[in-house]
């Protein structure tokens, strides 16, 4: 049944992607980052349906290119270009494991690719809207019944995505489910009716129950610093503290001890054989980024033959379990500096934004999406600390939000100034937003 329900839904989508390319855009993400293939149990569960849907959707741009907007040329953009050509370049040059890098390879550049083609298709705010939505739907799925899960099991069982998917581990779960709660919170600032903000409250507490019930440290810390940002950063201050202050104390107290032996082991990393072989893989990847220089090893460092050359301790070779360390081994100090790079730009970009749509009330919506982008990326870049999730797609689609974001309000503050020049009046001294393209 779940296999024809999923055939069912997947060619209404093909179908509405040949009318408009948005719809690709948003059935791109939702079977990149929901996997609801995974569900199903029949001819469903291993069919290609993301490259069906790409297929479609570049066939679609071909037909409907009048729809298509300027590709916006700043920092943000400028930078992806370079990183998706750079990481190519260590696994060409300096594989360990050179007959594996193309799979690796192939699945990051797919992400990146898609993320710069939906540029030139997400143009407004609708438009910005469903993909929120479709975001939220895909991570908050996971969420909303790894929180219920929880609840129910007294958070002694741990929580865990679909299979074959960046969120398949219960850590890389806990970190997306936690980057998934400022867009709820956006979803709700826009709210028009008391069911809609009931029903974002309850689920941004049930993704942050799921996440705790991960036992994953990353997590953990990122909910406490993306906690106090999205405070920071999100309008109507009292009623989200009150929630924080009051629910999130609460669910810590449920969890079992096991929960809470887990988490004390981030003040005795040095007693924990999990958290002493990260390190030794940051020191491999150091090392190697060194002897390397700017180059990296390729996307198979963590491999024996690697950590025999370059870690302190070569009979444990694991994955780096760190966006910057993984960054640093698989692409060298260039590919780290890209990387990072990228989202300090989208976060520099989100602020602009910010700045440019302060005085005016019809681009509130603008400002919360850019502030709650910015708190997603702080979750991203703290839990992300603990995982290797590089190439995870949810943070690039936060740069596409904040990139198109950015668009459309430059786009609203230089049509208000042309109106004012035309009616012979002064036009508003407002901030200028750092953007590109049109």
């Amino acid at each position: 049944m779940r296999d024809l329900l999923m055939l069912g839904l997947f060619l209404a989508l093909i179908y509405k992607t040949f009318k408009d390319p948005m719809w690709g855009v948003l059935g791109w993400v939702w079977m990149g980052v929901m996997n609801p293939h995974r569900l199903a149990y029949g001819f469903a569960h291993d069919a290609p349906w993301s490259m069906v849907i790409a297929l479609a959707l570049f066939a679609s741009l071909m037909f409907h290119r009048d729809k298509l907007v300027k590709f916006p040329v700043n920092a943000v953009t400028v930078l992806l270009a370079i990183w998706i050509l750079w990481i190519g370049v260590s696994p060409l040059l300096f594989s360990f494991y050179p007959d594996k890098e193309m799979n690796f390879w192939s699945r990051a550049f797919k992400v990146l690719l898609m993320v710069l083609v939906s540029l030139l298709v997400v143009k407004r705010r609708r438009d910005l809207d469903w993909l929120v939505l479709v975001l939220v739907i895909s991570i908050g799925y996971y969420g909303i019944k790894g929180g219920v899960f929880t609840v129910l099991s007294g958070g002694s069982a741990r929580v865990w995505g679909p299979e074959g998917s960046f969120i398949e581990d219960n850590n890389s779960l806990a970190l997306a489910t936690i980057m998934t709660v400022p867009l709820i919170r956006y979803l709700q600032l826009q709210a028009t009716k008391p069911w809609q903000r009931h029903l974002a409250t309850v689920s941004m507490l049930l993704c942050m129950a799921s996440a705790v019930g991960s036992q994953s440290r990353g997590a953990f810390l990122a909910i406490v610093t993306m906690s106090f940002f999205m405070w920071l950063k999100s309008r109507n201050k009292l009623p989200l503290a009150l929630v924080v202050l009051v629910a999130l104390p609460l669910i810590f107290v449920f969890m079992p001890d096991s929960w809470t032996n887990r988490m004390e082991t981030i003040k005795t990393y040095d007693q924990d054989s999990s958290a002493m072989g990260r390190i030794n893989a940051w020191q491999m990847a150091w090392r190697l980024a060194l002897d390397l220089f700017p180059f990296g090893g390729g996307f198979t460092v963590a491999g024996p033959a690697v950590f025999a050359k370059y870690a302190p301790d070569p009979s444990v070779p694991l994955t780096a379990h760190s966006i910057y360390f993984q960054a640093l081994g698989e692409h060298g100090f260039f590919g780290l500096a890209i990387f990072v790079g990228i989202f300090a730009a989208t976060w520099r970009l989100a602020g602009a934004t910010i700045r440019a749509a302060k005085d005016m009330p019809d681009l509130q919506w603008a400002r919360d999406l850019s502030a709650m982008c910015q708190v997603g990326l702080i979750g991203y870049a703290t839990g992300g600390a603990f995982l290797s999730l590089v190439y995870f797609d949810l943070p690039y689609y936060l740069v596409l939000i904040v990139v198109v974001v950015n668009r459309v309000v430059a786009a609203e503050v230089a049509g208000r100034k042309q109106a004012a020049v035309a009616a012979g009046q002064a036009p508003r001294d407002v901030h200028s937003p750092y953007w590109g393209g049109t």
